[in-house]
């Protein structure tokens, strides 16, 4: 694909993210036009209008920004570390890990709901641990099965605690079943500012290993004569992905398919594998297709809403087997 073809896809990537950015804080149970919008964000509106957008809606798509970019370049990672193509958050039981913890934090501790954000981070980033522990614990070290069979142990062993500790505990259940579905509902400031920096630090890291993980896609004898370590790679962008992922659960709960059918799209639409190009625009599409998820959420059972998790399956589902039948095809 030339220069100008990769432009092109990058400024509707963009083009539809600012839309869906739009979107979000302007449609909801009360839909408000933009010159309402933008006369709340001024203050000059009624009280109920700067509620609205500046409380509720204005956090609620941060959050979507940084969970969807998160996830999707979590995705990129781990599918390039791995060279596995089903690779995604839940390959290391981050989701299972964070699911779990906020269930541990609610249900057994009576913690707040407020705690959440910083349970999920924990349990998400405890949970990839040890799957990477596992992972390569043997004498061959980490290698691409080790990891799937590890992670797979980990999300089937976190889940069965987690089904467990819900059944015991009804009103437990209730309070957290909300968030297990994968929703941005009820995200404020305070939760998303002090994670920001996790999620710069781990962008640019991502940003450093696309090189290595273009080396590695190569084959590891090639990446080796490239001058890089495959292991050591492998490693350093399991870690940022499980940095990056921990955010997202953290901030979103357990969201399915962003991070794994994001990164497919973009090679679809950039018809290149080169990391870096793939990093910017899945770090762009990630968000669009959560936001667009929460948004339809929003509309769709008025004046309920619909998981953004729920969504998120139904929507990436169909277009990753979509994928897969046309690599099949042109294969």
């Amino acid at each position: 694909m030339s220069l100008v073809q990769r432009l092109g896809v990058t400024g509707l990537a963009v083009v539809a993210l600012v839309t869906v950015v739009v979107a979000s804080v302007a449609v909801g149970s009360v839909s408000l036009p933009v010159s309402e919008v933008l006369g709340a964000l001024s203050g000059t509106r009624e009280l109920e209008s700067h509620l609205i957008v500046t409380d509720l809606r204005i956090p609620r798509t941060v959050a979507g920004l940084v969970a969807g970019a998160c996830l999707a370049v979590s995705g990129v990672l781990l599918q390039g570390a791995t060279r596995n193509p089903l690779a995604s958050p839940a390959l290391l039981g981050i989701t299972h890990g964070g699911g779990f913890a906020v269930v541990v934090a609610v249900a057994l501790l009576g913690l707040p709901p407020s705690v959440a954000v910083w349970a999920a981070f924990l349990g998400g980033a405890a949970a990839a641990g040890v799957a990477l522990a596992l992972a390569t614990s043997g004498r061959d070290g980490l290698s691409p099965i080790r990891l799937v069979l590890s992670g797979a142990i980990v999300s089937a062993v976190l889940l069965a605690w987690t089904n467990a500790l819900l059944a015991l505990n009804e009103h437990a259940a209730d309070d957290v079943r909300h968030w297990l579905a994968g929703s941005l509902a009820g995200r404020d400031a305070a939760a998303v500012a002090p994670l920001l920096p996790l999620v710069v630090i781990a962008l640019a890291g991502s940003w450093l290993l696309a090189g290595p993980l273009d080396a590695l896609a190569l084959g590891d004898e090639q990446a080796v004569g490239l001058g890089q370590h495959p292991t050591r790679v492998r490693l350093l962008a399991g870690l940022v992905a499980v940095l990056l992922a921990a955010v997202a659960v953290a901030l979103a709960g357990p969201i399915a398919f962003v991070g794994l059918a994001v990164p497919h799209v973009a090679r679809a639409l950039l018809r290149s594998g080169r990391h870096r190009q793939v990093l910017l625009l899945s770090a762009a599409l990630g968000p669009v297709l959560l936001l667009g998820a929460d948004i339809i959420g929003r509309v769709a059972a008025r004046p309920t809403e619909v998981q953004a998790g729920v969504l998120t399956a139904l929507i990436g589902a169909p277009l990753l087997v979509r994928l897969a039948v046309r690599h099949k095809a042109t294969s």
